[in-house]
């Protein structure tokens, strides 16, 4: 495959990322305010499409400079190691969600670049300060979410002691503005994945001297990220809508608004984080706050494993894709 041939699949397969990010992880957004009746299914799906629609043009691309340049060395890799790594990840999450398991394509994504790097040049190609800085992030958000989630809850029935069932609508309506808010998170963090990924395969083109994220990038992944939201993973909605815990209004408020800060927060700090694993662990707080038996402990169990399994997992399928891309080159 020539240069150009290598360019157009590097940049295809990072805008199907984008695309399956806003069809996986919407799953989660929206999940919590169908279950509570907050919203209808299609009315919480538009709702999210537009919020990740506009997230990826706010709050910079710290986190797309982590992903596109400090994962990885430029300079030591090529466009078939970045298009193995991207399709390590697509094939990965494509995988998940046919099985119905909420795993991350935060992880799928840092699995695939490693193992995609490993593969071409080595342990050299990799950025171990910046892999250990991302690890750190993935694993230590899901715990600030499952806080958030706790603590907001504890806060909110102090609060609302003594007061009638009546107090639900205000909840539901509440959770209009939350999952605007978690959208716009996820597509300010998520989206700015895809852009590192299409301004570091521009870079290893050659068709610039460094690594930048143009309004064009912007545009591609936030239409990308739309349509993937629009659709919807049904399969995902039904997990992690239900089998956590049955969810109330109170607990769709709370878990959209605790794990929306957390999301931001990471986003402006040039964290790349697991939108899903915060959003899950969110939902696992708020119920642990009312009565720690209210949660099914044993999906919160499987979930979690699927999240250990998906660096690897998709560290693999990179590393073949690669041995497949090189040859064929």
């Amino acid at each position: 495959m020539d240069g150009i041939g290598m360019l157009a699949l590097a940049l295809s397969l990072a805008l199907a990322f984008a695309f399956l990010n806003g069809f996986h992880d919407s799953a989660s957004i929206v999940a919590v305010a169908i279950a509570s009746r907050a919203m209808t299914p299609r009315q919480a799906l538009m709702w999210t499409a537009l919020g990740e629609f506009v997230g990826p043009f706010v709050l910079g691309v710290a986190v797309a400079q982590v992903v596109g340049a400090g994962l990885v060395s430029p300079e030591a890799i090529s466009l078939a190691a970045l298009a193995a790594a991207v399709g390590g990840a697509v094939l990965w999450g494509v995988l998940t969600w046919w099985w119905g398991m909420p795993s991350s394509s935060s992880h799928a994504l840092v699995g695939g670049l490693v193992g995609a790097a490993l593969a071409a040049a080595g342990p050299q190609a990799v950025q171990w300060r910046g892999l250990a800085w991302v690890l750190a992030a993935l694993f230590l958000s899901p715990l600030l979410g499952f806080g958030a989630g706790f603590g907001l809850t504890r806060v909110i029935f102090f609060l609302a002691q003594g007061a009638s069932p009546r107090i639900n609508r205000w909840f539901r309506g509440g959770q209009w503005l939350t999952t605007l808010g978690l959208a716009l998170g996820h597509g300010a963090n998520d989206g700015q994945k895809s852009m590192g990924l299409l301004a570091l395969a521009w870079l290893l083109a050659g068709r610039t001297s460094e690594f930048q994220v143009t309004p064009a990038m912007m545009g591609a992944v936030a239409t990308a990220l739309a349509l993937g939201a629009s659709i919807g993973g049904w399969r995902l909605i039904r997990t992690v809508g239900g089998r956590i815990l049955r969810v109330r209004p109170v607990h769709g408020f709370v878990a959209q608004l605790g794990s929306a800060a957390v999301i931001v927060a990471a986003a402006w700090a040039g964290a790349p984080i697991s939108t899903t694993q915060v959003i899950n662990s969110a939902i696992m707080g708020t119920g642990a706050a009312e009565r720690w038996s209210k949660v099914r402990w044993r999906v919160a169990r499987d979930m979690a494993l699927a999240w250990l399994l998906t660096i690897p997992s998709s560290a693999l399928l990179a590393a073949g894709l690669y041995a497949l891309l090189s040859r064929w080159g």
